[in-house]
């Protein structure tokens, strides 16, 4: 297994030009966001972590002298973030999992279970997700097919009445076949709206080729908070102090 960090974002609604800090550093109770991240997959060796670093990555790459990184010089989204690591991943042909840097809530057992839950699907792509609660926020839907495989995941706004309804949405946390995701990433067209190329398309694409691509219900809806503003941040940290 090698691990696959998304770390290169900037962060804008956090203010990050100001703290001259990338959202991955933004700290939570005093600790980098991404450094729970590392921790909570602690079972990935140093040497198979790779992060992708953008914005001030020198900050990233000071912090974590032991991981290896790539870096993506333009923002075309997390699916072109993602094809960045093509060249450190070429002969590779194990499973890799890619995860947010800015999602510091996960625990080691739910990503270990994640990995088990992989390796006994007969999947070449397993990802997170989770059932809402109450009103749904604004994640992308899991399209299933009759064999329960996920086939699509449906951004909200492209999504119909029908679509958002659906309460089983994506969380931003993959387990890929290592050659499977990087022969089916250059496939990806970009958005027509943004012009970015989106991770959560593999899907699609593995479904067109009849690969598999399976789904992991996490049983905690508190893991699957992401750190876009102040106030994600604010609740990121007082979740993680009731949890202590």
């Amino acid at each position: 297994m090698r691990l696959l960090v998304l770390a290169a974002g900037q962060g804008k609604r956090l203010n990050s030009e100001a703290a001259m800090l990338p959202k991955v550093m933004r700290t939570a109770l005093g600790k980098p966001l991404m450094q729970y991240v590392l921790d909570a997959a602690d079972f990935v060796p140093a040497e198979d972590v790779y992060a992708v670093v953008g914005f001030l990555k020198e900050t990233v790459m000071e912090a974590f002298p032991r991981i290896n990184f790539v870096e993506q010089t333009e923002r075309k989204g997390t699916g072109h973030a993602v094809l960045c690591a093509a060249e450190a991943f070429k002969g590779y042909k194990g499973e890799v999992m890619v995860i947010n840097g800015d999602m510091p809530l996960f625990k080691r057992s739910t990503l270990l279970d994640m990995w088990q839950t992989h390796k006994a699907s007969g999947a070449v792509c397993t990802l997170g997700t989770f059932v809402a609660e109450g009103e749904i926020p604004p994640f992308g839907r899991i399209i299933r097919d009759e064999d329960g495989f996920v086939s699509d995941i449906v951004e909200q706004k492209d999504a119909t009445e029908e679509q958002r309804a659906i309460r089983e949405l994506n969380v931003g946390v993959y387990i890929f076949d290592s050659e499977s995701l990087f022969d089916a990433l250059p496939k990806l067209s970009p958005s027509p709206v943004s012009g970015e190329y989106y991770l959560t398309d593999v899907p699609r694409q593995l479904a067109k080729e009849g690969k598999k691509t399976a789904a992991y219900v996490l049983k905690d809806p508190d893991e699957t908070l992401g750190v876009n503003t102040e106030e994600d941040l604010a609740a990121v940290e007082a979740l993680l102090k009731s949890k202590i």
